[in-house]
């Protein structure tokens, strides 16, 4: 579980450091066009880090919790993607 809790933070804060130096470059290119190509690859990376981290946790809580459980997550997990990306 300490594992699980270690990858997931360091996700998150890789997902930070991205989100940090999109905003920079942003700032910095000073272009509208660039600026929204920019913004349109946060919105790929943000899911594939959501998913990643939801996998990690869901790895380390497999043994506490049902297979119920874990299949309505992994529904509310693909409900938020659909909702994001469609």
């Amino acid at each position: 579980m300490i594992h699980s809790i270690l990858v997931m933070g360091l996700l998150r804060l890789l997902s930070g450091v991205v989100e940090l130096i999109a905003a920079v470059l942003i700032l910095v290119i000073h272009d509208l066009k660039t600026a929204m190509i920019i913004n349109a690859i946060l919105a790929v990376v943000g899911p594939i880090i959501l998913v990643t981290t939801m996998t990690a946790g869901l790895i380390g809580l497999a043994g506490d919790l049902s297979i119920t459980k874990i299949l309505l997550i992994m529904v509310g997990v693909g409900f938020i993607l659909i909702g994001t990306l469609s």
